[in-house]
């Protein structure tokens, strides 16, 4: 039977909330669209099934942004602005420069080896690995890049149907860009207004709807008009504007999680208009509101062994950083002869590692870093303890740290 199921604000409260199972749903669905343009150089089936709207791998990126909205825009809340900045380079930056360093110094090395029989001028390229390395806080790593021509021969040699190394990455600076703005809503005090955030989505929805963005009926391909934004590189307006709705959406439905129902019929209708306006028309305005809905809804009704997924280590973004370019060595040695499902297991199977050993090694130990404060700040907030020659005076509180 289809009824409500409460509301929710179960969802920001503890670990087991669904939204780990969620994020690791939508990385494999990344890995699950790549497939088809590294392999075969076609898009996923959504794209001409939804009459180039968008893809499997697109649709599963606005869900990222819809879950991150959700956690980011309470925690630009709550904290301190640097404290809030230094939270998400930590939770960015470390597994970012963990998957370059893996691409460069392991993955392309072996492959090149595996190519020429041996590493003659793989390092002193100057397409090496050195050159990507230094190429963080550019557009280099998502336009075509490639390492020693490794990926270019997998082209030449008919392997290989797509030129850049990690295509995946070109979401990360929408993601920080949503991060940002979150952080400036927050210092100007906006965020502290509930309804400002579903406000600002209405207001990006009517640009949207009345083609301001240049958004055409779906989410498309990276291009088209936008704006240098150093550090971040060229931002395309469309599709800021879509991934940003999603963002925001997240954000008005934790901010109002008390009173967002988790209903079934409700969740039956956003199924329907998210498949309807795909197929037929309207999946930027009336889709992406009824796919975010939808997440939710999941998140919540997920059995309660589901919703522990990720509560003790979140290997997603592992999966999402490091899958494109372990797809891309699969496709150089052949694994499209497997068939897409075959190809899609082998990509599973060898990111996991990977994305296990980001999180472990990499990940977690920064976000451990989360309560670190440099010295002198601390000593500036009086936060440094008092030698023991000179005790605080008893008319003072006790010190207090906060969290």
């Amino acid at each position: 039977m289809l009824r409500p199921r409460g509301t929710l604000a179960q969802l920001a409260h503890g670990r087991a909330n669904g939204l780990g199972a969620l994020r690791l749903l939508l990385a494999a669905t990344v890995v699950a669209s790549h497939v088809f343009p590294i392999g075969w150089g076609r898009p996923d089936p959504l794209w001409s099934w939804s009459g180039g709207q968008t893809d499997l791998g697109k649709a599963a990126v606005l869900g990222f942004f819809a879950l991150s909205g959700f956690v980011i825009i309470d925690s630009a809340r709550r904290l301190p602005a640097g404290r809030y900045l230094w939270h998400r380079a930590l939770r960015i930056v470390p597994g970012l420069c963990g998957s370059l360093l893996f691409s460069a110094a392991a993955l392309m090395p072996a492959l090149y080896w595996w190519q020429h029989g041996n590493l003659n001028g793989f390092w002193t390229r100057s397409d090496g690995p050195l050159s990507y390395l230094t190429s963080l806080g550019s557009a280099a790593p998502t336009t075509g890049w490639d390492i020693s021509g490794v990926i270019a021969e997998g082209v030449r040699s008919g392997t290989n149907f797509d030129r850049s190394l990690n295509g995946a990455l070109w979401s990360l600076k929408y993601e920080l860009l949503c991060y940002l703005v979150a952080g400036l809503l927050a210092a100007l005090g906006l965020l502290n207004r509930r309804p400002f955030v579903a406000s600002a989505a209405l207001a990006l929805w009517l640009l949207i709807a009345t083609g301001a963005t240049d958004l055409p009926a779906g989410v498309p391909p990276a291009g088209g008009p936008g704006i240098a934004l150093p550090p971040l590189g060229q931002v395309t307006f469309h599709l800021a504007a879509g991934l940003g709705l999603a963002f925001l959406l997240g954000g008005a439905l934790r901010l109002h999680a008390e009173r967002i129902p988790v209903d079934d019929a409700l969740a039956l209708a956003a199924a329907l208009t998210a498949a309807g306006s795909a197929r037929w028309g309207g999946f930027a305005l009336l889709g992406v509101p009824a796919l975010v809905y939808l997440l939710f809804w999941a998140a919540a009704r997920l059995p309660r062994r589901l919703r522990a997924i990720g509560s003790r280590g979140d290997y997603s973004y592992g999966v999402y950083i490091h899958g494109f370019p372990v797809e891309q060595a699969l496709a150089l040695v052949g694994a499209a002869r497997f068939g897409p499902l075959g190809f899609l297991a082998c990509a599973l199977a060898a990111t996991a590692l990977p994305a296990v050993l980001s999180w472990h090694l990499v990940e977690a130990p920064a976000l451990r870093l989360r309560s670190w404060t440099p010295g002198p700040l601390r000593r500036a907030a009086g936060r440094e303890p008092r030698p023991a020659s000179q005790p605080q005076p008893p008319s003072q509180p006790p010190e207090v740290t906060s969290p």
